[in-house]
């Protein structure tokens, strides 16, 4: 009995550690979150420019029918109506096309899932595939759900009370009782739908608001990965949960990553602290768990995500490019964490719908000849400064943090192994030192201020010496406070 129980633990962990598996290619890194874009555009991104990039996935808006609220704004997606495959991104033929081509080039598709509920209350209760619900009465016959599937309604008053924020309605969204076996079939079956697609993970909405047993049980139902999509037998669909733990709350982080990944939004506050100037950048040679972090392995990281960009505070977004890159390249640098790019459209206020030709559809993003989009298309991704770091971090994979150098305060540099070399100017003054770059003798192409392009840089060069030792320059005015080197940009 002793080793039935040690193989039973074994298969226990590694099942818990198989949902923390982004399953990217070994030669790719980075999830993209494409907010609000369509199926077809985003199949077309993974082919023309994700795959070459290097980039390993996409977070994609959620797929299932959401309420048409007045004005459109981005937030109805987060109110479900039915598990029918149809929305403003388009129907389901045009999603499960999308994730055969993003398969097919090396791009896996996370699917941004909501079942803590159903759609608030509304004047015209209609959904983006024309089905009708009653969320006064808690009808969903679209499912169906009915009033019997639904936690008693009460407001979130504390969030000092663990059962306040699972059992009570988050913004008068009414709040699903995922213990009730008919809700946990339906949405089983909604998840299982998704993988048979091709899916390769989902992100969890509003897991915070839910209770662990409950998700746990909903988790070991979804099937394996479908081996069509060139998943290996037995794998499990990666997880991660959003439960936002700035501290101080009744419900921890600490609560989930047991049983997935956990998106850490302390990353994204301390991280735009720093870079903002707040919080000297010689702190962070000890980046992760020591700053009351999730282990490396658990935590889904960003500069900025879809909610926190319209918050303001610490967050760093696109309006602040320079210290935004600085992060961005930061995150991609260092080995902590399963990152994520954001990649926006413009907006002056916090409901603001995506660009849209008439109000109703959704525009395409135009790509603009120097690669940036157009249409009112933010498209971060496509950023010299992100997509080549982004190579960067698919050079020095498997490689720790070594040879940290800072000024004292705000200039840091650090090697990643043998294989790259990153440095950050925020002072007001010059960055001009002879530093160990860890890289071999020669002469290597930064990243940040151009490429390597036919074996010649397009922007700054960096001259190696045997020693490992380079001049390391970085001016106070420049548009980019960081230079980055790594093998694959070496003449």
């Amino acid at each position: 009995m002793k080793g039935f129980a040690v193989l039973a633990l074994a298969v226990l962990i590694a099942g818990v550690c198989s949902q923390k598996d982004t399953h990217q290619w070994a030669n790719r890194n980075t999830i993209v979150h494409l907010f609000e874009w369509k199926w077809d555009d985003i199949a077309d991104e993974c082919e023309r420019f994700l795959a070459p990039k290097g980039y390993g996935g996409v977070q994609v808006s959620p797929v299932n029918e959401n309420i048409i609220a007045a004005g459109r704004p981005w937030w109805e997606r987060y109110q479900p109506i039915s598990y029918k495959l149809v929305t403003r991104s388009g129907n389901e033929q045009q999603f499960a096309n999308m994730v055969k081509r993003c398969n097919a080039v090396g791009v896996r598709i996370y699917v941004d899932v909501v079942f803590n509920h159903m759609s608030a209350d509304s004047s015209n209760p209609v959904g983006t595939a024309g089905t009708q619900a009653n969320p006064l009465a808690k009808s969903f016959p679209g499912v169906p759900y009915s009033s019997t599937d639904f936690h008693t309604s009460c407001a979130i008053q504390s969030y000092q009370d663990a059962n306040q924020v699972r059992n009570c309605e988050l913004v008068g969204l009414k709040d699903l009782d995922q213990s009730n076996s008919w809700v946990r079939d339906r949405i089983v079956d909604f998840l299982n739908h998704l993988v048979d697609l091709g899916v390769a993970g989902f992100r969890v909405d509003a897991a915070k608001h839910m209770w662990p047993s409950d998700l746990k049980v909903i988790y070991d139902r979804i099937n394996n990965l479908n081996t069509a999509h060139g998943f290996a037998a037995n794998s499990r669909p990666f997880i991660v949960q959003e439960v936002i733990d700035l501290g101080g709350e009744a419900v921890s982080k600490l609560e989930y990553n047991g049983m997935g990944a956990v998106t850490e939004f302390k990353f994204s506050q301390e991280i735009g602290g720093c870079f903002r100037g707040n919080n000297a950048l010689k702190w962070l040679v000890n980046w992760g768990p020591a700053w009351g972090l999730l282990p490396s392995s658990d935590a889904l990281v960003f500069v900025d995500n879809h909610d926190n960009q319209r918050d303001g505070g610490q967050i760093l977004t696109y309006k602040t490019p320079k210290n935004y890159k600085m992060a961005t390249a930061f995150t991609l640098a260092h080995p902590y964490g399963i990152t994520r790019i954001m990649s926006s459209f413009a907006f002056n206020d916090k409901d603001q719908a995506p660009p849209s030709s008439d109000g109703q559809n959704i525009l395409s993003p135009s790509i603009n000849a120097d690669g940036t989009c157009g249409n009112g298309w933010v498209c971060e991704h496509r950023w010299r400064q992100m997509y080549n770091m982004v190579g960067f971090k698919n050079a020095v994979s498997g490689t720790g943090l070594n040879d940290w150098w800072d000024n004292g305060n705000n200039q840091i540099a650090f090697c990643r192994g043998g294989s790259g070399f990153i440095a950050f100017n925020l002072e007001n003054y010059d960055l001009n030192q002879t530093l160990q770059t860890c890289l071999s003798a020669g002469t290597y192409c930064d990243v940040i201020s151009g490429s390597k392009d036919n074996g010649k840089c397009t922007g700054k060069t960096v001259q190696v010496g045997s020693d490992g030792k380079a001049n390391i320059y970085i001016g106070a005015g420049e548009d980019d406070g960081v230079l980055a080197i790594h093998k694959d940009a070496k003449l």
